[in-house]
């Protein structure tokens, strides 16, 4: 296991959800930071890693208004879709009345694109990596926290251009339901995992590509009203990355399972005092597995798992 922070001194006080992608140049991690989480000055930075490390921190979007004014950035996604490189994003003054953004890149993030705002009602990717389904659609985990907290999903089949929405998967208040995972099986069912606030993770699944989902109900690993991130292994297992915590954002785990039913934690990547919350997790094409995540809201951390040295 090969562990290091994305960087050591950067222009913000405060950092968190990480996200990461596989470029043919490398790896890619975007954060927000700023003063504090909601503070107007909160933008979405990045970092690049060759051979050489990780490159110096990059501010690449800010919560900037037409009227001039700004509004904190929230919840990066990055994902490498089969024509470019895209960055979702929220702005706004908190996640209730939040808005998506999406910028794109053709070089695999050396430019990108203006920022665009998504449509009203769709939020892009809300904290997780979407899935390109096998027709080249994009399916995004997407929640809202207006009336409850309910999740649902939104498709587009253009990058980003036009959207279709879910119903909610859940009733946001007996199941208060945030930020899903994507697990895609190979033995055809797809689901999501989410962030609750009833102390465990819950899942929901779908056997027709997204188009419709089962009734939405926990399972048996503990959530700290905490988010979480999953991946499928090449080898068709799942594996995913929580607090394994009722209340505390600390121990972070991996745990993995062959059915997204019975889960085995296999690794623990932090278990002192303080917050190490919001991995993203990403197998690249050596088979290494890349986890990042928020330590303690001042640094964000790398780590890379190399299943045949890891008892996976």
């Amino acid at each position: 296991m090969h562990t290091e922070f994305v960087f050591d001194n950067a222009p913000f006080a405060t950092c968190h959800a990480a996200t990461i992608v596989a470029t043919e140049h490398g790896l890619i991690a975007a954060w927000f930071g700023g003063e504090e989480e909601g503070s107007a000055d909160v933008g979405i930075w990045m970092s690049r890693r060759d051979f050489t490390g990780w490159s110096q921190v990059k501010q690449v979007a800010t919560g900037l208004l037409p009227n001039g004014g700004k509004c904190a950035c929230w919840n990066p996604v990055l994902f490498a879709a089969r024509e470019k490189l895209l960055l979702f994003y929220k702005v706004g003054d908190s996640p209730r009345n939040w808005w998506g953004m999406l910028r794109t890149s053709s070089d695999d993030g050396i430019t990108w694109s203006p920022a665009q705002r998504l449509p009203d009602g769709i939020f892009g990717p809300i904290k997780n990596k979407p899935i390109q389904l096998s027709n080249g659609d994009l399916l995004c985990g997407a929640s809202s926290e207006e009336n409850g907290w309910t999740v649902h999903m939104e498709i587009t089949s253009d990058l980003g251009k036009t959207w279709t929405r879910s119903d909610a998967l859940n009733d946001g208040i007996k199941l208060a339901a945030i930020q899903p995972a994507i697990l895609n099986y190979p033995f055809g069912e797809i689901q999501v995992l989410c962030r609750t606030r009833q102390g465990n993770i819950a899942e929901s699944r779908s056997e027709d590509q997204g188009r419709t989902w089962s009734k939405m109900g926990l399972i048996g690993l503990p959530n700290p009203d905490s988010g979480i991130d999953g991946v499928v292994l090449r080898d068709g297992r799942g594996l995913l990355a929580y607090n394994h915590s009722k209340r505390r954002r600390s121990p972070l785990n991996v745990a993995v399972s062959r059915d997204g039913k019975n889960w085995d934690m296999i690794l623990t990547l932090e278990n002192q005092a303080g917050e190490y919350s919001y991995p993203a997790v990403i197998q690249t094409s050596d088979e290494l597995i890349h986890i990042v995540y928020t330590w303690n809201r001042s640094r964000i951390k790398h780590v890379a798992l190399d299943p045949n040295e890891v008892s996976l």
